[in-house]
């Protein structure tokens, strides 16, 4: 069994030993802090950045909605501006065969015999077989004036259309443009996107390299905080053991007394002397008076 003495001096290195893990212990707790610290900090960068992100790519989405649009409208125009010319080229076609048959120069002299001739229907006493030839002449005269009509009605018709497929044309022209503009910006929105992109990838590398050391550190800080709980059980139970190891002693030390209070008191005995009252109680109660 160990001395009073040994338990003294094995309690004294232990709580030596512990002041020693206890500094490493907190040096290690506060560079832990310092490294988590420095963690949170860049993961709060990231997210303010990620939200930037966000921002950016609802704008780029939202302009490439627009240009999707865009695109359809332009589409849109282009197919029925193809719809237009298709229709001028037919109207064309069908005017280059009436032109074909009857000179436009001809309409107005035309026009005058044909009036000529109704009116001298109308107003002379005419033979049937006078009038008949009257009509007869008139017959191929209103034939050419209702071609006449035709080929003025086409021309009509192809120079509206001409005139709604310009505007068509610049419909198209317009909605390529903008959606030019809104790509060329909604592509810078994308490439700040990309650059902010950059920048959390390279936080991110930090944070998590942050993050590692603030883990190895802890770990290491929980080691010894796990062997200064050890070194504390350590000494309680010497000093449990040193508290017996004392009571015994005491109680070695208090039998000792004892055997020499009877041994004396046992010769007073013998010799007739008077005892003290701790002798006279002493012998009583051990029952040898």
């Amino acid at each position: 069994m160990k001395t009073s003495d040994s338990y003294g001096q094995k309690i004294e290195e232990l709580n030596r030993e512990l002041t020693v893990i206890r500094e490493k212990r907190d040096k290690l707790d506060a560079e832990a802090k310092k490294w988590a610290e420095k963690r949170d900090s860049l993961n709060q960068q990231i997210k303010e950045l990620r939200k930037g992100v966000a921002d950016l790519r609802g704008k780029r989405d939202e302009l490439n909605e627009k240009v999707q649009q865009l695109k359809g409208l332009r589409e849109r125009a282009e197919m029925e501006r193809k719809e237009k010319r298709d229709e001028i080229l037919k109207l064309k076609e069908d005017l280059k065969a009436l032109l074909e048959k009857f000179s436009p120069r001809d309409a107005q002299r035309i026009q005058r015999e044909a009036e000529k001739i109704e009116w001298e229907i109308q107003t002379s006493s005419l033979t049937v077989e006078k009038e008949k030839i009257l009509i007869d002449q008139l017959k191929p005269l209103e034939t050419h004036l209702l071609t006449y009509k035709k080929i003025r009605k086409l021309r009509e018709e192809i120079s509206k259309l001409q005139g709604e497929s310009e505007e068509l044309k610049n419909e198209a022209r317009m909605c390529h443009e903008k959606l030019s503009e809104l790509a060329r910006e909604s592509q810078g929105f994308h490439g700040e996107m990309l650059e902010i992109l950059d920048k959390i990838r390279v936080l991110q590398g930090k944070a998590d390299e942050a993050h590692q050391k603030h883990v190895q550190m802890k770990q290491q800080a929980d080691g010894l905080h796990q062997r200064s709980n050890e070194i504390l059980q350590q000494i309680r139970l010497l000093r449990q053991r040193l508290k017996q190891a004392e009571e015994e002693r005491q109680a070695e030390r208090q039998a000792e007394l004892h055997r020499e209070m009877e041994e004396k008191a046992l010769e007073k005995l013998k010799r007739g002397e008077k005892l003290t009252w701790e002798e006279f109680k002493f012998l009583t109660e051990k029952g040898l008076l």
